[in-house]
């Protein structure tokens, strides 16, 4: 296979096993620079480190950006203003995640004067199409390279194999029988154990939440409040976008808030099983609903809710850059506008229920709802509202007794 002359690539490098053997591969196949580039999306200790194992593995270059604040704010929280879901469920963690990582390697790639760009996504998953479309529409005409896809080193052991041959630092960890992928929206665990769907998580897996039959005896209440759709208090704090979420995984996670085990279907065209934990995710996605429920007018909702699934799916399928995303962006933060007010959620054994909620602009009038007596709304009316839309049904049913 004939490969193109790069001179100096930028590596989406994590530490890793794979993306510690990618670098070597990288300098030994394509005989080019290898720049390493990690954006710090709220992967705690999983960045200690890191720029050390890149240049005792041969790194020309780390590049270490922290993106927190632009995760939360550019990618999240969109995503929660149009109630972005994949399949019902999942709260798109890991997707969300990745055209933020794709953005910010073009732009080391820009400084750094790089020729290529390259990832350890495999070919078997979402992660390769989701970076690579991000790459270009960014930057048309980068080279992508994509070890995966390319090399013979088709499974763990002779990765590690390969890494004993070229003295590659291994991380001395117990090793995971699963994979998983953390930021500050969720994390994620796949592969391994977990490919069998009828087999139940070991407890011990998860990182972020407690076992809801752990979780405290005692309810506890949090308040989230917005401002045009976008979350920006906890009980009251001004926050910012990470510190608020970051606040939220806290609380959701002591009473084993966002847990979740699904089967999921692929853009690449195969099911797999994921178990994610979001617990602050799962709070922001209840309380915005709930604000939207107040002040949001009937139609607009429901024409945008038709939206969501297509919003979802573009998000999973990796299309941020997308022109039907720029378009159906502009859209759904229009019906945010006026989306400001509280939310009250009670967190308890894994459950998160919203409990109150209220807006300084509400659409909810407490005269027209009442059940008690009241001189706004005259019930008489409605008869002839029912006759109208009754109409068609009772034609459709003539028309059926006439068939018999």
């Amino acid at each position: 296979m004939s490969r193109p002359k790069v001179n100096r690539v930028v590596l989406a490098y994590s530490g890793g096993l794979d993306t510690s053997v990618i670098l070597t591969w990288l300098r030994e196949e394509y005989r080019c620079e290898v720049v390493a580039f990690a954006a710090d999306l709220g992967q705690g200790e999983e960045m200690d480190g890191l720029r050390e194992k890149a240049m005792k593995t041969g790194a020309s270059e780390v590049h270490i950006e922290d993106v927190k604040e632009a995760f939360v704010r550019d990618f999240v929280f969109p995503a929660l203003r149009g109630n972005a879901v994949y399949e019902g469920y999942y709260l798109l963690g890991t997707s969300i995640a990745r055209p933020l990582i794709a953005k910010t390697q073009i732009e080391v790639a820009r400084r750094v004067g790089a020729d290529a760009v390259s990832h350890g996504a495999t070919g078997k998953g979402n992660d390769q199409v989701r970076f690579e479309l991000a790459y270009h529409a960014l930057m048309p005409g980068i080279t992508v390279i994509a070890p995966w896809r390319e090399w013979d080193l088709g499974s763990r052991s002779s990765l590690i194999e390969y890494a004993r041959r070229h003295d590659i630092p291994i991380p001395v960890t117990k090793e995971k029988p699963y994979s998983s992928d953390r930021n500050l929206l969720h994390i994620s665990y796949e592969g391994g154990i977990l490919e069998d769907p009828w087999m139940e998580p070991d407890e011990d897996m998860f990182t972020l939440t407690v076992a809801p039959e752990e979780a405290p005896d005692q309810a506890e209440y949090v308040e989230v409040g917005f401002e045009d759709g976008t979350p920006v208090t906890v009980d009251g704090e001004r926050l910012s976008p990470a510190s608020l979420l970051f606040r939220l995984n806290e609380v959701g996670g002591r009473h084993g808030v966002g847990r979740l085990d699904m089967v999921e279907n692929r853009y690449i065209g195969m099911k797999s099983r994921g178990v994610y934990e979001t617990p602050g995710g799962t709070i922001l996605h209840h309380a915005h609903r709930a604000v939207e429920s107040l002040t949001m007018d009937r139609e607009i909702m429901h024409l945008r809710d038709s939206l969501t699934p297509r919003f979802s799916e573009l998000i999973y399928n990796g299309y941020w850059f997308s022109p039907e995303m720029e378009w159906l962006m502009k859209c759904i933060d229009e019906t945010q506008l006026g989306v400001t007010g509280s939310a009250r959620v009670k967190l308890f054994k894994g459950s998160c229920r919203v409990v109150g909620r209220r807006a300084p602009d509400s659409l909810y009038m407490h005269d027209f709802a009442t059940f008690e007596e009241e001189s706004v709304f005259n019930q008489a009316d409605s008869t002839g509202f029912i006759r109208v839309n009754a109409l068609r049904l009772q034609i459709n049913a003539l028309r059926k007794r006439k068939k018999k």
